[in-house]
């Protein structure tokens, strides 16, 4: 526990927030351009470099990803706020009778439900961990809170490679990766570049369902395990409420609003629009960002029954997607400096001299978890990092999909370290990251082990 305490006072006292750390990043890649790379001639450096990171900051494509990538959180989270979900969430505590099938209840539905969507994942695990432990206080047992909400938060160490991960969603979408690598690696590298690369080589591949298959039943063992070997208490919380809507009498136009004909009518046309205009790409397993948000908002307005208590919960969601709308440009920018100042050929070119087809995915794993400590975010690290490991792999003969995954792998593994996307968590289970921190910590560990070994067999 003393390893826990330590690093959370570490994070504490001298890990920035994470726009500071954006700007921070954006400053060091500036200076990085200006003394290691040469500015066109005739050009001040200084004056080049800050265009090519006003480019990237306003890169037109990169904007549109921030955007469908806010609207995966919130999406997620208007999901879990609607009444089915929450029944369901109520339905699920009703078999919980001790920590043992608490611990294996929320890690294993949690899992299942990130790898659809990580922001329903996310706000799903902690309500469901919440829910768990005022099940235990109105029933009179007892439970390790904190091992319950650890695993309400292990979805968030599979959830980039799941349906909506970051990477393996854009790189579905046609086109991507040439307007992706477009300037920053050589026309002859560039012309190896495929047109997209399907979930069936990424997501649904058979080594990557393997991997979540196996996570799927060792987390909740080691969890149910370790709930053995921790001490139980009495918890004391006030019941979670979350969104409600009222239930008032409306006159005239308000009744647009809160019409379940309207509201579950309209989720209904947008659903039959989606296997409509998507059935083709859906038969050769290619999901992009846009698809996945407009299934989920229709889905929503169903789940929802009408506009008023759907708007009243995107009021409650969007609050979470804040970070995604001031950091990912300056993201973009880094990108713009990395990709037009040839930075990213230069550091590609040190990965290309250090590994081999073998240990490059490797080598990304590791860099993936790094950066993702001080970049917590799967779109920003694939901005800022996805162009150096398309490069390296494209230069070793890695194949993509193999780079890609190992990218997404070692991004979410260090999210049981990094505690700022267990942020809304902590929120509402009200548990500290101390409390939790022990037992995720352990959890990246097996996650390891499980995506090192998946890298190195298949």
């Amino acid at each position: 526990m003393n390893i826990t305490q330590t690093i959370e006072t570490i994070f504490k006292r001298f890990m920035p927030s994470p726009f500071a750390i954006a700007i921070i990043l954006t400053i060091l890649t500036m200076v990085l351009a200006i003394l290691f790379t040469e500015a066109p001639e005739g050009k001040n450096p200084v004056l080049t470099v800050l265009s090519y990171w006003e480019s990237g900051v306003w890169s037109n494509a990169l904007l549109v990803f921030a955007y469908q990538m806010m609207l995966i959180l919130v999406l997620g989270h208007i999901l879990v706020l609607s009444k089915p979900m929450n029944r369901l969430i109520q339905g699920l505590t009703s078999y919980v009778t001790n920590t043992r099938n608490a611990v294996i209840l929320v890690s294993t539905t949690t899992m299942m439900v990130s790898f659809f969507n990580w922001g329903l994942g996310l706000i799903f695990g902690a309500i469901l961990a919440r829910k768990v432990a005022e099940a235990a206080q109105n029933r009179g047992f007892q439970i390790n809170y904190p091992l319950v909400g650890a695993s309400g938060y292990a979805g968030f160490m599979i959830w980039h490679g799941g349906i909506s991960g970051s990477a393996p969603s854009k790189v579905s979408e046609s086109g991507h990766l040439g307007s992706f690598m477009e300037g920053s690696i050589d026309p002859i590298v560039m012309a190896q570049l495929p047109d997209l690369i399907p979930y069936s080589q990424t997501i649904f591949s058979s080594f990557n369902l393997i991997l979540f298959g196996i996570l799927l039943v060792l987390v909740p063992l080691f969890l149910a395990y370790l709930s053995k070997k921790v001490p139980t208490k009495p918890t004391n919380l006030p019941i979670y409420k979350g969104h409600t809507s009222e239930n008032i009498q409306r006159k005239g136009a308000e009744r647009i609003d809160h019409s379940k004909i309207i509201g579950i009518g309209f989720g209904s046309v947008i659903i039959i629009t989606f296997f409509y205009q998507y059935f083709s790409e859906l038969t050769q397993l290619i999901i992009t960002p846009n698809m996945l948000n407009f299934f989920m908002l229709g889905l929503a307005l169903i789940l929802h029954g009408n506009f008023k208590s759907f708007l009243n919960a995107v009021e409650e969601a969007i609050k979470g997607a804040s970070g995604i709308l001031i950091q990912f440009p300056l993201y973009f920018g880094i990108m713009g400096i990395m990709s037009s100042s040839g930075m990213v050929g230069q550091v590609s070119d040190f990965f290309v001299s250090i590994a081999n087809e073998t240990t490059l995915p490797i080598f990304t794993f590791f860099s993936a978890g790094l950066v993702n400590i001080f970049v917590p975010s799967g779109g920003g690290q694939w901005a800022v990092q996805g162009p150096i490991v398309i490069e390296s792999a494209l230069k070793l003969g890695v194949p993509l999909p193999k780079a890609i995954m190992a990218l997404a792998y070692g991004d979410q593994v260090t999210n049981m370290l990094q505690p700022f996307w267990a942020l809304p968590l902590l929120g509402i289970t009200k548990l500290k990251a101390k409390e939790i921190l022990p037992y995720t910590l352990m959890i990246m560990v097996i996650g390891i082990v499980v995506f090192i070994l998946g890298l190195l067999i298949f």
